[in-house]
């Protein structure tokens, strides 16, 4: 049976890798000093892959997320790896091999996280996780993100997919736009309000006319979602990653409940170049 398929990545993938490595490090060391009281902490992954990418720049194999998760040291006391592609969970399986603290998950995260993974880590069982929300696209429900803020237990990591949003959503005339490509919005923004503050009304000779607003705008938009309605009260400035070309491809949002870890994420964030990869 050949094995899963290896996405290849750009050069701002590996950056993210690193952030998140980074991070997941600051993170667990400071859960499992926790003492009194203890907490279980726990490591989430939502679009696992198959645990390692190809590098673009470089050709040779990169470590995945879970990958690096998995060798952060103190470790995560339990991780949920999942992913939708049959294979690439199989390749994860064989990649994990017999540990008992990883659970591999086949199937769609937005249902998974919901039902299976987010009520092991609830707030009241001294249960914390560190979830990681990075779909290549608008593949993601708003639910997912809601809960994740309304729990308390959980920090996100979570990718904002303008290249996605812009090439298929919002365009220059939004009645071109597919229902399809409408409803995967939605259902990544919870509701319909992204339409709000999307388009500016421009007056001109013929009318008011629909414009989009900057890449900046929307994705401070989905920051201030982030905040008044997810509800988490730490969501400090995303970081845009750029591609060869120049271009956006989506924003890293980090979303807390803790003053600490937003302290940590934006110090990472601005070692890694805030005004360079913007």
């Amino acid at each position: 049976m050949p094995g899963p398929r290896i996405d290849e990545i750009g050069p701002w993938s590996e950056v993210k890798l690193e952030i998140l490595k980074r991070y997941a490090v600051e993170y667990s060391k400071i859960l499992a000093s926790q003492e009194s009281p203890s907490f279980w902490h726990v490591y989430i992954d939502a679009f696992a892959g198959a645990g390692v990418h190809l590098s673009r720049t470089s050709g040779q194999m990169v470590p995945g997320s879970p990958l690096n998760a998995l060798l952060v040291q103190p470790p995560f006391r339990e991780y949920h790896l999942v992913d939708l592609d049959g294979d690439k969970a199989r390749g994860l399986r064989e990649l994990v091999g017999d540990r008992t603290d990883v659970l591999i998950h086949h199937g769609d995260c937005n249902r998974v996280l919901l039902e299976e993974v987010f009520p092991r880590v609830k707030f009241e069982d001294r249960k914390r996780g560190l979830c990681i929300l990075d779909p290549y696209g608008l593949h993601l429900d708003w639910r997912v993100i809601q809960t994740a803020g309304s729990m308390g237990s959980l920090e996100v990591f979570i990718n904002f997919p303008i290249y996605d949003i812009n090439i298929n959503v919002l365009h220059h005339d939004p009645e071109t736009v597919s229902a399809s490509h409408i409803a995967r919005m939605n259902a990544y923004w919870g509701d319909n309000s992204w339409k709000e503050v999307a388009y500016d009304k421009t007056p001109t000779l013929f009318g008011d006319i629909d414009e989009k607003v900057s890449n900046q705008r929307f994705a401070e938009a989905f920051r201030s979602r982030l905040k008044t309605v997810a509800g988490f009260s730490r969501v400090p400035e995303p970081l845009p990653m750029r591609n060869s070309k120049g271009a956006t491809v989506y924003y890293l949002f980090f979303a807390s409940q803790k003053g600490t870890a937003e302290r940590i994420v934006t110090y990472i964030f601005d070692n890694f170049g805030r005004g360079t990869t913007s």
